[in-house]
């Protein structure tokens, strides 16, 4: 019983399987504050890129970030859902109500300073797994799908908040 030393195809790549584990930590601590809200001093900080395949944002957004954009999410706002592969959220953007929906795999920083936690992740549009690439476009499918039916994701609500885009590392000055 040998093994093929020169097969690539069966080596594991580790660092894709860390990143996909801290990305479901993210995952799962939206998915707490879905359920029951954030407590206290919580808030996310979340960097995301604005290009990447799913996202999802008005256009004026997108305008004013057209590379990577970080939102709050604190006291204000409404409709966080979350799924495997993304989330949606409602926020208030210069008191205009926005929706946003996010993938997972769209993050690049995600951090909760009151418990000095943080974590940065890398994405690559080039070098998206043919897996995640299905994934994106079976989420995009849906999306269009839901574009014909608005009301199905009228409850969603994003916050932008620009000031937050220069200085993304420093909490305190938020």
């Amino acid at each position: 019983m040998g093994s093929d030393t020169n097969n690539t195809s069966t080596s594991i790549d580790y660092e894709i399987l860390v990143e996909e584990a801290l990305r479901n930590v993210v995952k799962s601590a939206l998915k707490i504050a879905e359920k029951s809200g954030l407590h206290e001093d919580s808030h996310f900080y979340i960097s995301f890129k604005t290009h990447f395949p799913g996202v999802e944002m008005d256009a004026s957004l997108k305008d004013v970030n057209p590379e990577e954009m970080t939102i709050v999410l604190q006291h204000q706002f409404w409709d966080l859902v979350v799924s495997e592969e993304l989330f949606g959220v409602t926020l208030s953007f210069s008191g205009v109500k926005q929706s946003l929906v996010i993938p997972f795999a769209a993050v690049t920083n995600f951090n909760d300073p009151s418990v000095g936690f943080g974590l940065q992740f890398s994405t690559n549009d080039e070098n998206i797994s043919s897996e995640l690439s299905e994934v994106i476009t079976s989420i995009e499918d849906k999306n269009k799908k839901d574009v014909d039916e608005p009301e199905k994701n009228a409850s969603a609500d994003v916050v932008s908040l620009d000031s937050f885009r220069k200085q993304p590392s420093n909490p305190s000055k938020i």
